[in-house]
């Protein structure tokens, strides 16, 4: 396992600056504690270590090798422009602060490094300490923006290899701040990679392809980032409200564009597209609590993904701006988010920044909602229909960044049976990412997916796999994940198939309102469908 000695070497050599042995990985638990049945992470081509600069076994983002020195001076020079941007006022308000004191101190205590699951479950690379990518971004800011002193901050060479491999060492770190939380002085390093992904974005015009043209751009041009339009979404929610009443006998229709509704419901389109139980278990629930509600079709409102959270405030701010056009056209109390964390983040924390005047309209999380329903009486449960192993997968922008934690526990108290509930080790705030968090979900090029499932995801599975371990692990004992996030679910799911856990250990994931609706006493028995595997 290869590792580079010190910071100054992402701007050396050729080719990949580190790579992973995955036969020196700490084994999972059982079933899976084989390491030599694990499948190993593809190398690189020469090829591709040719025409593109690489930093380890895959390749996140796809910076093309330079042709000429006037191209790696673009680089450069487009790298040092934009982070002189970020720390202007004018252009950066809304991140100056918190940046400002993450760049300009660190303790070097490494506390950090402990709280971060690639760096652990990479054997401890020295590539993916978070501070590594943090000291890079620190020497260059010490050294080229305020011109101070290298002796008392520390040296770097800046090239177009440092300017390519810290972009693209931006895109491995999940954001899911676990660092920041841990950091005795409140440094974030999840905000200085969040930073370097906008630098590189706004100012250079290099993002992953999966985030800005098919995610964002194509949001806003036809109205979801999974390329559905009105129509098209109309369609699979009215093919949706009919596979609902099969499957549990209750009949509704999903109400469009009802001006002065109580609640505006904005989904995860990919729900739709992915997980169709979830947006049906939504709407049985609200129609059977009596809510007023209605979703719109206008273009992007039936989308809560918001990519630009991850890497670019421009393509954010212009997604959060819709959203709230169309509530403010329909005339909602409030806008409620479905099950996804990085929409809840991007519309109820960071909107607050950009949504003034008419446009600042109430916006809130589901899972206080559905906590009040499920206890106030209004719809009966039976608690014997979830009687299956179950725990609960944190998600990262809803629990530790929004501090969202018991509404969630409250319901799953409510609906299954006493004992059946373990928590996962570390749960809460202290909770681990899925591995797909920041964008990873949905990256799969150059051994993105390899990269992800053996060092991003692997301690979520692990984690998985020892909240389960008292029960027999084959697919004749069903355990469920409950996952209530859109991106952690596609994480959740590509774990399960790459490992092919559903088949060897039994292992199922699915929501939180999926759960809802299979205890619900007065439907048809059966919501949630084990077999799909």
């Amino acid at each position: 396992m290869k590792e580079p000695k010190s910071v100054k070497d992402i701007a050396k050599g050729d080719g990949p600056l580190t790579w992973i042995d995955v036969q020196k990985q700490v084994p999972l638990p059982p079933p899976f504690d084989k390491l030599e049945e694990e499948p190993p992470i593809q190398k690189l081509d020469e090829e591709t270590c040719r025409d593109f600069a690489v930093l380890d076994d895959t390749i996140a983002v796809g910076i093309p090798t330079p042709k000429s020195k006037a191209e790696e001076e673009r680089l450069v020079q487009g790298f040092l422009a934009g982070m002189r941007r970020c720390f202007s006022e004018d252009d950066n308000w809304t991140f100056l602060r918190p940046l400002l004191l993450s760049a300009e101190h660190c303790a070097k205590c490494q506390t950090c490094n402990e709280a971060c699951h690639i760096y652990e479950e990479s054997g401890r690379n020295e590539l993916y300490r978070p501070t590594f990518r943090s000291e890079v971004f620190r020497r260059i800011y010490h050294k080229y923006i305020k011109g101070e002193s290298t002796w008392v901050h520390g040296d770097i060479d800046l090239n177009w290899k440092t300017v390519a491999r810290l972009i693209e060492l931006s895109y491995r770190c999940n954001v899911c701040r676990r660092c920041a939380q841990t950091c005795p002085i409140g440094v974030d390093n999840a905000l200085l990679a969040r930073e370097i992904r906008k630098i590189a974005s706004q100012e250079m015009g290099i993002a992953p392809k999966e985030l800005h043209e098919n995610g964002s751009q194509l949001q806003l041009k036809v109205g979801s980032s999974t390329g559905m339009n009105p129509l098209v979404l109309k369609d699979n929610m009215e093919f949706i409200d009919e596979d609902t009443f099969d499957r549990t006998g209750y009949e509704y229709e999903t109400p469009w564009d009802k001006e002065g509704a109580d609640i505006l419901l904005i989904h995860n389109a990919g729900e739709i597209m992915a997980w169709p139980e979830n947006p049906g278990a939504f709407g049985l629930i609200f129609e059977a609590a009596g809510l007023n509600w209605t979703m719109s079709s206008d273009l992007v409102a039936y989308d809560g993904i918001n990519y630009g959270v991850w890497y670019d405030d421009v393509q954010f701010a212009r997604v959060a701006i819709k959203h709230a056009e169309a509530a403010r056209k329909l005339g909602v109390k409030k806008i409620v988010l479905g099950e996804c964390g990085h929409a809840h983040k991007a519309l109820t924390v960071i909107a607050d920044r950009v949504l003034t005047g008419d446009l600042n309209i109430p916006r809130e999380s589901c899972f206080p909602l559905l906590r009040d329903i499920v206890k106030s009486g209004r719809i009966k449960f039976d608690k014997s229909r979830n009687d299956f192993p179950v725990t609960l997968h944190d998600p990262c922008n809803l629990v530790r960044l929004m501090g969202i934690v018991s509404p969630q526990r409250e319901i799953i108290r409510e609906i299954v049976p006493e004992g059946r509930f373990r928590e996962m080790a570390e749960h809460g705030v202290h909770n681990y990412c899925c591995g797909g968090g920041s964008g990873f979900a949905i990256m799969s090029g150059r051994n993105f997916a390899d990269w992800r499932h053996h060092i991003a995801g692997r301690r979520k599975f692990r984690q998985i796999l020892e909240a389960f371990q008292d029960e027999p692990m084959d697919r004749d004992h069903p355990k469920y994940v409950c996952a209530p996030c859109s991106n952690c679910k596609g994480q959740i799911r590509d774990i399960i198939t790459y490992y092919d856990a559903w088949e060897k250990a039994g292992i199922y994931y699915s929501g939180l309102v999926e759960l809802i609706v299979n205890a619900m006493a007065d439907l048809k028995p059966g919501y949630i469908d084990w077999e799909w595997h």
